[in-house]
């Protein structure tokens, strides 16, 4: 999968079925389901959506049925109309049906997320400016949650503490002012070093120091336009705070190079995907 080649996704599988199933067994499809029952079923979504988490879904039902076959019908990063079929797969059905919720519950909330994020950058098209995500992701599962936001066309900012700085509100208090906070950021040989501005007057002091992009926190249409007029290409340009989807396009057309959206990640809705079984 496209930059997840770090992601243990055995690791992830096995602890996620084991949550299901706890210290047992699947007791409904064990007392219902025939061992030797075959169950052939579609996954499709019921909305219109980007897809995203179909190779991790097939991981749970590889999982427990070895032999199960496997069609996938798109790639993530696919757009998919509603009704549209994701997989087919026919195996085990005592297998498949206990892997069914885990597989579903990865693709909704994956595919919810490339959805959202779709959205924002086709609201944005034109522009010349960058959607970014966050860190607002569930523990645990930022590098899938940040593979389905690049799914849908987004593109991923820091990916934790430890490839970039990002000098907030709270390190500015602490070390005293943004000069001091930046220079100390520099003296510690941190190459990436972005820092929150929200006013104006705190944009030369941060790139006199030595920042390498400006965040423009919670600024209006007006003050990113000026900041960014300020700056004047010397570093890039990043917009964030409270941004909407019925706001965004006024924001990227102040002429800032990225904007960051936290509720990419965390306030997505899941899509609505099914498994049913196959017809005749």
């Amino acid at each position: 999968m496209n930059g997840l080649e770090s992601f243990d996704l055995a690791a992830f599988v096995r602890a996620t079925l084991a949550e299901d199933l706890g210290p047992g067994v699947d007791v409904t499809s064990q007392a219902v389901i025939p061992a030797d029952a075959r169950f052939e079923g579609v996954m499709d979504s019921r909305d219109a959506i980007i897809a995203a988490g179909l190779p991790i879904a097939e991981a749970f039902f590889r999982a427990l049925d070895p032999d199960v076959c496997i069609e996938r019908l798109v790639e993530d990063g696919a757009a998919v109309g509603a009704g549209g079929e994701l997989i087919r797969l026919s195996g085990n059905a005592r297998a498949l049906l206990t892997a069914e919720r885990s597989a579903l519950n990865t693709v909704q909330h994956l595919s919810g997320i490339a959805t959202l994020t779709r959205q924002y950058v086709d609201a944005i098209a034109g522009t010349g400016a960058t959607l970014l995500d966050t860190r607002k992701t569930l523990p645990g599962l930022r590098l899938l949650e940040k593979y389905a936001t690049r799914m849908g066309g987004g593109t991923n900012h820091r990916m934790g503490l430890w490839d970039a700085a990002m000098i907030k509100d709270n390190h500015v208090a602490v070390a005293g002012s943004v000069e001091v906070a930046v220079r100390r950021a520099v003296d510690a040989g941190v190459a990436r070093i972005i820092v929150e501005v929200d006013r104006l007057d705190q944009i030369e002091p941060a790139l006199d120091a030595g920042a390498t992009h400006l965040l423009l926190d919670n600024m209006a249409p007006d003050m990113l336009r000026a900041a960014v007029a300020q700056v004047g290409g010397r570093v890039p340009t990043e917009a964030s705070g409270g941004v909407r989807l019925d706001t965004i396009r006024a924001i990227a057309e102040t002429g800032v190079d990225f904007i960051s959206v936290g509720r990419l990640t965390q306030s997505a809705p899941a899509a609505d995907v099914g498994l049913d079984l196959a017809l005749a």
